[in-house]
């Protein structure tokens, strides 16, 4: 442990100047997803390249995409030892509504030991920690204890349109043995999490159609189809009372969790009662037969996002609409296929087709779920280097929610994910006022640092 020694030291010392590079890198808005924002993409991305040659990494290049660009480095001189795959983004959300942030949003703050500014946490902040690790460890340890390589995309925030093509064209040069991405969140304060699962995605639109317009609820009402009715006997049919989801087959390939899964998942000692009290409602729903955190990490999901049709202004209006619709996600888990998926549901659609409209459906974003056994050694690893930093046992998690590039690597490439994150579900990424809290920044530097000698160990060496 000597090494953790050597990095604290280094992290004290350079707390300050840290802290002040970090605030340079946030003061970009490097918004992915705003046209007048594309200077600032590259200005980023320059900015990152010039951060890791600073930090010791070498063949740095900036790969243009169709849309913004990737950041790539490695240095890859641990012979015999294995190689990480490091994965991030330098792009953020947009800042809207401005009135509503206490400081400006690309003017850093550091207020009650947070560092408030859009990217913070999502996910600059953890990005350039990554960076600073390397850069701590060639300065304590004059070399690194693995091999390292780095994929930094600038396209997340809109869901990674080029970057699976650019894995599959840069397959040989993003070779590796495992990949560690920091983008997710810990349990909660002082309680660290390695994430190993992620649910894909599956999204539909239903477009009914009835009368050729809106008609007078005297003159036809009781004689025509109103389309909010089918849509709304439809959407019904998805589902039974007790949140089971009625699609034919819908859960054939689901893959169940392990009875040890669920035991870890039982002693998290996750308080459902204080969750109600947070949310406002009075009990909590869904499939029977499994907790709370059991239906949102390792269970599928169909949910109405959204629907559209008709009068919804001030006052009455008696008409019978002619068009309505709903968008529809599902959150699906191992071994499940979104396409597969949406077959399932257009086929569902057309056999509950209600009398006297017509139907369509449009399909929309799809990732497929990961997973990676939370007892494989690189996963292992983390928890342990977060023991080693927190004090306190490590969380392993399912995570409820979907980044389908995580899917595409596994697929592409093959390899291990692990989501080692230092975030809070209490940051307000993706809303105004994003914060980091410092602590797990200072504490997240050891962990990283930490965890490249824990995976060397815990990996086979490289042939």
């Amino acid at each position: 442990m000597d090494h953790l020694k050597e990095l604290d030291r280094y992290f004290n010392e350079h707390r300050e100047a840290h802290l002040a590079e970090l605030k340079d890198f946030l003061s970009i808005p490097s918004i992915s997803s705003l046209s007048e924002h594309k200077t600032d993409m590259r200005k980023a991305a320059e900015w990152l390249a010039g951060s890791m040659k600073a930090a010791g990494l070498e063949n740095i290049t900036i790969d243009d995409t169709p849309g913004h660009p990737v950041v790539y480095a490695d240095w890859l001189h641990a012979e015999g030892q294995p190689t990480l795959l490091i994965y991030g983004h330098y792009d953020v959300q947009p800042v809207d509504p401005l009135n509503l942030w206490d400081s400006e949003p690309f003017k850093p703050e550091v207020r009650d030991n947070k560092l408030y500014a859009r990217g913070a946490s999502d996910d600059k902040g953890q990005v350039f920690m990554h960076v600073k690790a390397v850069e701590a460890l060639f300065k304590t340890n004059g070399t690194l204890p693995v091999n390292v390589k780095f994929c930094i995309e600038g396209e997340e925030e809109i869901g990674s349109p080029h970057l699976p093509k650019y894995v599959a064209d840069h397959k040989d040069k993003l070779a590796a043995d495992v990949i560690v991405i920091s983008d997710t969140g810990m349990q909660g304060p002082g309680q660290p999490a390695v994430c190993y699962g992620l649910r894909g995605l599956a999204g539909v639109q239903i477009d009914v159609k009835g009368a050729k317009g809106d008609l007078h609820s005297g003159l036809y009402g009781g004689g025509v189809r109103n389309a909010i009715d089918a849509l709304v006997e439809l959407l019904a049919s998805f589902r039974d009372k007790e949140g089971t989801i009625t699609v034919d087959g819908f859960y054939e390939n689901v893959l169940p969790a392990t009875e040890e899964e669920r035991a870890e998942y039982a002693k998290l000692g996750f308080d459902e009662e204080a969750l109600k009290k947070e949310l406002g409602v009075n009990e909590l729903f869904g499939e029977p037969g499994y907790s709370y955190m059991e239906r949102t990490w390792i269970r599928p999901t169909l949910e109405i996002n959204g629907i559209f049709g008709g009068f919804s202004g001030e006052g009455i209006k008696t008409v019978l609409p002619s068009e309505a619709g709903a968008k529809i996600t599902c959150r699906l888990v191992p071994d499940q296929d979104p396409d597969e998926i949406v077959a399932k549901l257009r086929a569902h659609i057309e056999k509950h087709k209600p009398a006297g409209v017509e139907l369509s459906v449009t399909e929309f974003d799809k990732g497929k779920p990961f997973l990676t056994p939370y007892d494989h050694p690189a996963i292992q690893a983390a928890g342990k280097s977060f023991e080693a930093v927190y004090q306190v046992p490590t969380a392993y998690t399912r995570g409820g929610g979907s980044i389908p590039i995580v899917a595409a690597f596994d697929e592409i490439l093959g390899l291990p994910v692990v989501l080692m994150g230092f975030g809070l579900s209490s940051e307000n990424f993706h809303a105004p006022n994003e914060h980091f809290h410092l602590e797990n920044f200072d504490k997240g530097l050891r962990v990283i640092g930490d965890y490249y000698f824990e995976v060397s160990d815990a990996l086979p060496a490289a042939e």
